[in-house]
């Protein structure tokens, strides 16, 4: 049998997440390996769903999201792991060249980073929103450096989890995750929030599926 990091799905995202991560910047220097950077996550539409930074490095922290599913937006249903499509990395390797302790100005250069790709994310939204179940503070924009952006997934793979009937019972099954956390836990208004934008991302997928058919005479429901 198997163990799940084993299945194939499993393994194409492993693969996939080291193969962005290992991208050579403009410099010639391996991304991931950038110890100070803010990351976009987009999903198969498209849509920017969660944004993030790091001082311990984009390669540790990425991974942690997305094959070693260890951070709280995953364990809490927030963010499906396999709903993200593409990664954006904005690599700040100024910030990156001491070996000694972050300091306070670099993290604070970090959260306004944060912010700015924050704000890039909703401008781009349909829903004006992304999953963040925390709040991202209000900063002072900052000019961001080169990004570096790619798909997780090879094309025919990319096609075959992108189908919009997978997705619609994968994110109805996140959804209801997320909603068993909050009726288990004294739970804040953010993730409450958060909860408010996947219904809402579930119901456009499931009203864009439905107009897709309906508009299809030759696809039928099988009854």
């Amino acid at each position: 049998m198997m163990t799940p990091a084993e299945q194939p799905e499993v393994r194409a995202l492993y693969e996939g997440v080291a193969r962005i991560l290992n991208t050579r910047c403009a410099n010639g220097m391996v991304v991931g390996n950038c110890r100070c950077g803010v990351y976009l996550f987009y999903d198969y539409d498209g849509e920017p769903i969660y944004v993030g930074k790091t001082w311990e490095s984009l390669r540790t922290r990425i991974r942690r999201h997305l094959t070693n599913q260890r951070t709280d937006a995953v364990a809490m249903h927030v963010l499906d792991p396999f709903e993200v499509a593409e990664i954006e990395m904005w690599p700040f390797w100024d910030l990156s060249e001491s070996k000694n302790k972050i300091s306070q100005e670099s993290k604070e250069l970090l959260s306004r980073a944060e912010f700015t790709v924050y704000q890039m994310a909703l401008e781009q939204s349909t829903f004006g929103a992304t999953l963040n179940e925390g709040n991202i503070p209000s900063k002072d924009m900052v000019e961001m450096p080169p990004s570096i952006r790619g798909f997780i997934l090879a094309s025919e793979l990319r096609s075959v989890r992108k189908h919009p009937d997978l997705r619609i019972a994968r994110r109805a099954q996140t959804f209801a995750e997320l909603a068993r956390v909050i009726s288990e836990r004294q739970v804040k208004v953010n993730l409450r929030t958060t909860l408010l934008v996947q219904a809402q991302r579930l119901e456009y997928l499931a009203r864009s599926r439905l107009d897709e058919v309906q508009g299809n005479p030759n696809q039928s429901d099988g009854l």
